[in-house]
């Protein structure tokens, strides 16, 4: 074997410039498997350290029963029969026993003013434990108290963007401030949080949940925000959840429980499909690289007709002739993706210094698949030529001019 493998990579010294060609299409196959893939995996990746920095085994309580699970969207429509109050709040945290905490949450908008300067932006009604369970915590001053919750208090606490925006370099906290005409005080700042799926979550307003609905007219909760102490509990949680929330409706589901787990499975599959198909499409570069290592080798078994001739008459056996030439295309095809492996680790190296946002990853198994992929390349372009370069008869290929 070792024999083999020499004289193909003495064939190949022979003509560099050919070679190099001819491992051209390898190299780009493999580079574009390599880059493609990674964009892929990286999408995966990213979704789901986006989604686990916001929270982990979140469980949430929508009104209306919807026919599928899994996702984060909009509530249902405000017309249902058997709204979320804060009594169900007040139940599931003295009968649930699988949960770390639950927050009622009341979605609104709205200008937010201090003195001449005003923005538009996202309020949200919440409970004290909003913070923990959405993993977003106030950097300056306080978050909302169970007593401002009870006291129905008029207190905000201001995102980043919100506060450089509305005070500068001047301080916010203790401000007075307006939200969608009424007067609160600003009682806390949160720390930055920056952008996640495309949302900023340092555009946001936090104030207590029982005031978000008297400013925003309001009788009942959007959802219940709420999670499972583990993960192995998320099932568990879900179904305790459901049994308390049926038992004060008289047994109706009217309500709809999506869990973060559910949101990352479909997310998985989403993106699982779309790096098979990244995959599909870049497999083409590498048919086109194999094509290519295919007609080079069929020209070199005609070129090298008398070679074959004078080796088979010297005592070489059509195995030995057939391994000659398809080591030739396999280490052809290896070294072109062994190249391009090496490019596509040194851009996603590159990209991941200077472009940290953008979700492209190199991981073993995309190494794997890529090389792989190549080896495979020069066993299937490599076998028809061999095929043909062992069936010469001796006799003819020695009379071959």
């Amino acid at each position: 074997m070792f024999e083999h493998v020499l004289s193909a990579l003495l064939a190949l010294n022979s003509n560099k410039l050919r070679a190099a060609l001819t491992m051209l299409g390898v190299v780009i196959g493999v580079l574009a498997v390599t880059l493609l893939v990674g964009v892929g995996d990286g999408a995966r990746k990213y979704l789901d350290t986006t989604l686990s920095s916001l929270g982990t085994n979140l469980l949430n309580v929508v009104p209306g029963r919807t026919e599928t699970r899994g996702g984060f969207g909009p509530p249902p429509a405000s017309g249902i029969a058997r709204p979320l109050t804060m009594d169900d709040v007040r139940a599931i945290e003295r009968q649930a026993t699988l949960i770390r905490g639950v927050s009622p949450v009341v979605t609104g908008g709205g200008t937010v003013r201090y003195r001449t300067r005003q923005r538009d932006t996202m309020v949200l009604g919440v409970g004290p434990q909003f913070s923990d369970l959405r993993n977003m915590h106030v950097d300056l001053g306080e978050f909302v108290r169970e007593e401002d919750l009870q006291a129905r208090r008029r207190v905000a606490i201001l995102g980043r963007r919100v506060v450089r925006e509305l005070f500068g370099d001047e301080s916010a906290l203790g401000q007075p401030i307006r939200i969608a005409g009424g007067r609160y005080r600003v009682v806390g700042i949160m720390e930055e949080k920056g952008r996640s799926l495309g949302f900023d979550l340092d555009d946001l307003v936090f104030i207590p949940a029982t005031t978000a609905m008297d400013q925003f007219g309001q009788t009942h909760l959007s959802q219940l925000l709420t999670a499972a102490r583990s993960k192995d509990d998320t099932a568990s949680a879900t179904e305790e959840i459901e049994e308390v929330l049926a038992r004060r409706r008289n047994g109706e589901r009217v309500f709809t429980i999506q869990s973060q787990e559910d949101l990352l499975k479909t997310f998985g599959a989403l993106t699982a499909a779309m790096t098979m198909m990244l995959l599909a499409i870049a497999s083409v570069s590498l048919v086109v690289g194999g094509i290519g290592i295919m007609n080079i080798m069929l020209v070199s078994v005609r070129e090298r007709t008398r070679e074959i001739g004078v080796r088979r008459a010297v005592g070489a056996t059509r195995g030995d002739v057939l391994w000659q030439f398809l080591l030739e295309a396999v280490v052809i095809s290896t070294i072109g993706g062994a190249i391009g492996l090496g490019l596509g680790a040194a851009i996603v190296a590159v990209v991941t210094k200077y472009a940290p946002d953008v979700p492209l990853r190199l991981s073993g198994w995309i190494a794997a698949v890529a090389f792989g992929s190549s080896f495979v390349v020069g066993v299937i372009s490599g076998v028809v030529p061999a095929r043909r370069a062992a069936a010469l008869d001796p006799v003819d290929a020695l009379r071959y001019e």
